[in-house]
C-alpha cells in the first residue's frame, strides 16, 4: 500500500516542492496533495507544475470537519506535512492523525516557538537572543503551536554578523538536506 501525503502550506512552496521531487524516486510513498489557506501563495504554482492537486481554502474552513476530512478522504491521506503552514492545526486532525502530522520549524526547539513564531520573526529573536547556534527542528504535531515531539534537529553556528537573511539562508539548507530524509524515515 502507497503512503500518501498531503502537504499543508502558506507560502512559497519551496520545501514543499523539495519534499515532492524527493519522493518522485522512492516506491510506496508520495506527495498526493497540497493544502493551502493563501490564495496568493506560491505554493499553488509551484502544486500545478507538479501536477499535484491543489486545494486552496480558506482561514475558517480549516475547522470545517466535514470539508478538510473529506478532501483528505477523497485523496487517501495518510500523512500531513505541514511545510510554511502558518495555521494552528485542529484538534480533530490531530486526534485522527495521531503521530502522522509532521512540523519543520526554523529554530532549535522548544526555544524561539509559538504563536507568531515563523520565518523572519523566528531568525531576528535567536539572533537577538545572543544565542550562538540555531538550526531546525521536525517535530510531531499536537494542539500547541510547536510543542509536539521533536523528531529531529540539526544545528548551524551564528556567526558575529549574522543578519536575519543570512541565518535563513543557512536554515533552509537544513531543511533542504533533511526534512525529506526524516520524512522518509518516519513513514517508512
Amino acid at each position: 500500500m502507497s503512503e500518501k501525503i498531503a502537504i499543508f502550506a502558506s507560502g512559497n512552496g519551496s520545501n514543499a516542492q523539495r519534499i515532492t521531487e524527493y519522493f518522485e524516486s522512492f516506491k510506496g510513498i508520495e506527495v498526493s496533495l497540497i493544502m493551502c489557506n493563501n490564495e496568493k501563495a506560491y505554493v499553488i504554482e509551484r502544486a500545478k507544475s507538479m501536477n499535484i492537486p491543489c486545494i486552496v481554502f480558506k482561514r475558517a474552513q480549516i475547522e470545517d470537519e466535514v470539508f478538510i476530512n473529506s478532501v483528505l478522504d477523497k485523496h487517501n491521506i495518510n500523512w500531513i506535512v505541514l511545510a510554511g503552514f502558518l495555521l494552528k492545526i485542529p484538534s480533530y486532525l490531530i486526534r485522527r492523525y495521531k503521530k502522522r502530522i509532521i512540523n519543520l520549524h526554523p529554530a532549535l526547539l522548544p526555544d524561539f516557538g509559538g504563536k507568531g513564531m515563523y520565518g523572519d520573526n523566528v531568525h531576528k529573536q535567536v539572533i537577538a537572543s545572543g544565542a550562538k547556534e540555531s538550526g531546525i527542528s521536525i517535530h510531531y504535531v499536537n494542539e500547541f503551536y510547536d510543542e509536539g515531539e521533536i523528531i529531529f534537529q540539526a544545528k548551524v553556528a551564528i556567526q558575529k554578523d549574522e543578519t536575519p537573511e543570512s541565518l535563513a539562508k543557512k536554515i533552509h539548507e537544513l531543511e533542504y538536506a533533511y526534512y525529506p530524509k526524516v520524512l522518509k524515515n518516519i513513514i517508512k
